[in-house]
């Protein structure tokens, strides 16, 4: 079968289309012939060698829709000829193929509304906003909540999950065409990061007072920054690192304010609490069905592409859900 594989770990031009032996399902696995693949920032890191060290070469990618060939052993809830979404866990990836073997336990039912492209825009990015703002960040009814890079793939849920949470909703994004869309999405103060400063605009709509809740996936000066943000009894939850600096903050200034700083990790919790994974699955399911959340698909390129997909990512072009399709 075709599939993306890392040879050497490095910019987007590692990545190989190339032929690779076909997975087999272990025990709890089903073999999916995978129709669409997300892609997300963390593979660019994985691509690097900043993620998750891998044995080379492997094939990347850790999300994915399709259609099930068939069921490893212990696989009770799952047939041949469904159609499924979801994740793998982070120490096998594989999506970024023809087919590939997936947990039984991380999968769930395409709706019947979705393509599969839609489909691979959803798992991964609303359980991590889920957790993001229900587990890590606390987020209640009537609160207010600034979520950074608001225009990609966990900010576009972010801010659908935040707004059916019954929250104020600040966004931050790159361009007045994607603060545009966020504002489709339910955002309810948009700030141009590039052009304005995102602590005075969050001080000036909020009388001085800050905001409740911070999700933060750039680090360094952003999430120093981020936590000027905090009114008393704040809470910052970092998902992601995506200018791989530093920070620079002080446990006297988190103490000062009684700030709450939470590291957050999708890939961590599937293989340490399963049960929170699965408890946050069902959650999402449920505001689909209510027609509160959607998948925002934003980009697809053909799986022979990848590297084309990696760089718009990373130039930060993309809005919305980068998908490969098969």
């Amino acid at each position: 079968m075709k599939a993306i594989q890392i040879h050497q770990f490095g910019e987007a031009e590692v990545l190989r289309y190339e032929d690779v032996p076909e997975p087999r399902p272990k025990e709890g696995e089903v073999l999916v012939e995978v129709k669409a693949a997300g892609v997300n920032y963390a593979d660019i890191l994985t691509r690097r060698g900043k993620y998750s060290q891998k044995p080379l070469p492997f094939v990347p990618g850790f999300e994915a829709a399709g259609v099930i060939l068939e069921t490893g052993k212990g696989v009770a809830d799952w047939k041949p000829g469904q159609r499924v979404m979801g994740t793998v866990l982070r120490d096998t990836s594989g999506c970024y193929a023809q087919k590939a073997v997936m947990p039984g336990w991380l999968l769930l039912p395409v709706p019947e509304q979705f393509s599969f492209e839609q489909a691979a825009s959803f798992s991964e990015v609303f359980v991590t906003a889920h957790l993001a703002l229900h587990v890590n960040g606390r987020l209640a009814k009537g609160e207010s909540v600034l979520i950074h890079a608001a225009g990609g793939g966990v900010g576009t849920a972010a801010v659908q999950m935040a707004r059916a949470m019954g929250a104020r909703v600040f966004a931050t994004a790159s361009t007045e065409e994607k603060l545009g869309k966020v504002k489709q999405l339910g955002a309810d103060v948009l700030i141009n990061y590039s052009s304005l400063d995102f602590l005075e605009e969050v001080k000036k709509h909020t009388d001085g007072k800050g905001v409740d809740v911070v999700l933060e996936s750039v680090g360094g000066e952003v999430f120093d920054k981020s936590l000027k943000c905090l009114r008393p009894l704040g809470r910052l939850v970092a998902y992601g690192t995506s200018s791989a600096q530093v920070a620079a903050a002080r446990i006297p200034d988190l103490m000062a304010g009684a700030i709450s700083v939470a590291g957050f990790s999708y890939g961590f919790l599937t293989v340490a609490r399963p049960d929170v994974i699965r408890q946050a699955m069902r959650a999402v399911m449920e505001l689909l069905s209510q027609g509160k959340i959607r998948p925002v698909l934003g980009h697809t390129f053909p799986l022979a592409q990848a590297r084309a997909a990696h760089e718009l990512i990373s130039s930060r072009a993309s809005f919305g859900k980068v998908v490969l399709v098969s």
